[in-house]
């Protein structure tokens, strides 16, 4: 069992884990930022400015950060990928559907394609929700229909069952999808439409599939014995101190799979709701809007004390997207997956791109959270649907496959690219600052 390490009295912390880990990774760059994160003393309700911290004291390059903080998550956590006692065995199930050929995205009660789709993604730029490097992307994509039969990839889907995961998209374009989640859910990966193949690990007596934290070096050791090139992509979710556990058993199990064969490439979804580097026409457009709010904002603003409708941007490039309600593990969990992408890009194929808000099952389970994206458009912020979002990442996880392109010199320029961020980076106000706002038109019917 992958678990969090025991302090002196024995009590094992995912707040104390998470505080010395982001310590030690700012320690490689800023090691004043790093004594205040070692020094504080409620991680559950101070971890925003750390969080922050990892972003602004790794503009100059963030390798190190990265390097640093994956040093001390396996320090402080070692895994220990175990011989299994009863090895997997493979389950195989071929779909029967026809075979998707061409770039389709599901978008309200519509199917684009062709100059519908172009148009979206114009719409899209023009109003800030996702980055032109991303609509480039997907029409680079559509140029070429023929990167979209991936018979020559194993996607290794860990977290198969995840709204915002691939699978569907692949598994339409005749793809083959080894699937590990759950046995529980396998019904759900199951019932996807399909035109390709689903592999999936197996014991005697149960559905297909594995628990990651139990049962890590049985995965791994039966995914060194599957053929063809893999695309090992981290699509799961947990709440709460879970989800950073299951980052950690992912990593270690990238680590293996990457020192035991030579065509593993990585994939990761990244959040919109953390904290990066943007670009500065991202900064140009949101400050743009902040001058030409509306009279009602201004009031807002100045009566509040500084509490709502504040710029997003002030003497720096950098967003800081950080939601309290999802808390310190959510945000490290992801902030492991990041790090991962960044030192991996250096020596192989990565692929990784910000994902929009997304109406999941995560979110809505968050009253709050639900409210919030439920008025987030009078903030130039547009909430997907998670058939568009995961298609839409599915389509860039291609062109990053088929189109791989060298790390960048500093890590956040790559996280920039593709970025789909859903408007976060270009709304004029400090999202914090008009979360109530959106929340409380949210809750109104």
């Amino acid at each position: 069992m992958i678990d969090f390490p025991a302090d002196e009295t024995g009590r094992r912390s995912s707040a104390a884990f998470g505080r010395h880990v982001v310590a030690d990774a700012l320690r490689a760059a800023d090691p004043a930022a790093a004594d205040a994160a070692a020094a504080q003393t409620d991680w559950r309700r101070g971890y925003l400015p750390h969080f922050r911290a990892l972003v602004s004291a790794g503009t100059a390059d963030g390798y190190d950060i990265a390097a640093a903080g994956l040093a001390a998550v396996h320090k402080r956590m070692p895994v220990a990928l175990e011989a299994p006692e009863q090895p997997f065995d493979t389950h195989t199930t071929t779909g029967s559907a026809a075979r998707e050929s061409e770039v389709v995205l599901p978008y309200g009660k519509e199917l684009l394609r062709g100059d519908g789709l172009r148009r979206r993604l114009d719409a899209w730029v023009t109003a800030g929700v996702i980055e032109e490097s991303c609509a480039e992307a997907v029409r680079e994509v559509m140029a070429h229909p023929d990167w979209l039969d991936l018979s020559d990839q194993r996607l290794v889907a860990i977290g198969a069952a995840a709204e915002m995961g691939p699978v569907p998209a692949v598994l339409g374009w005749g793809g083959t999808v080894v699937a590990i989640d759950l046995p529980a859910v396998w019904e759900r990966v199951a019932a996807v439409p399909s035109a390709g193949t689903l592999i999936a690990p197996v014991l005697p007596g149960r559905d297909p599939g594995a628990d990651l934290l139990t049962e890590l070096g049985a995965v791994a050791q039966w995914l060194e014995g599957i053929d063809g090139r893999l695309i090992v992509g981290n699509y799961v979710y947990a709440p709460g101190a879970a989800y950073a556990q299951l980052s950690v058993a992912f990593d270690a199990l990238a680590l293996r799979l990457r020192a035991s064969r030579d065509d593993v490439a990585l994939s990761f979804l990244a959040t919109p709701t953390d904290v990066f580097a943007v670009p500065p026409s991202a900064v140009e457009q949101s400050t743009q809007r902040f001058r030409d709010r509306s009279r009602r904002a201004r009031v807002a603003g100045a009566l509040s004390g500084g509490r709502l409708l504040q710029p997003n941007y002030r003497d720096d490039a950098i967003n800081d997207s950080l939601v309290p309600q999802q808390g310190p593990n959510y945000a490290l969990a992801k902030r492991i997956q990041r790090w991962r992408a960044a030192v991996a890009r250096r020596d192989g194929v990565v692929s990784f791109a910000v994902a929009p808000p997304t109406w999941t099952r995560s979110v809505t389970s968050n009253r709050l959270l639900a409210a919030a994206y439920a008025g987030a458009h009078l903030f130039d912020v547009e909430i997907f649907r998670p058939e568009t979002a995961n298609r839409l990442m599915a389509l860039l996880l291609v062109h990053q496959i088929r189109k791989p392109r060298p790390a960048a010199p500093m890590a956040w320029q790559d996280e920039a690219v593709s970025a789909a961020h859903g408007g976060l980076w270009r709304t004029a106000y400090h999202p914090r600052t008009a979360l109530g706002l959106a929340a409380v038109r949210g809750f109104l019917p």
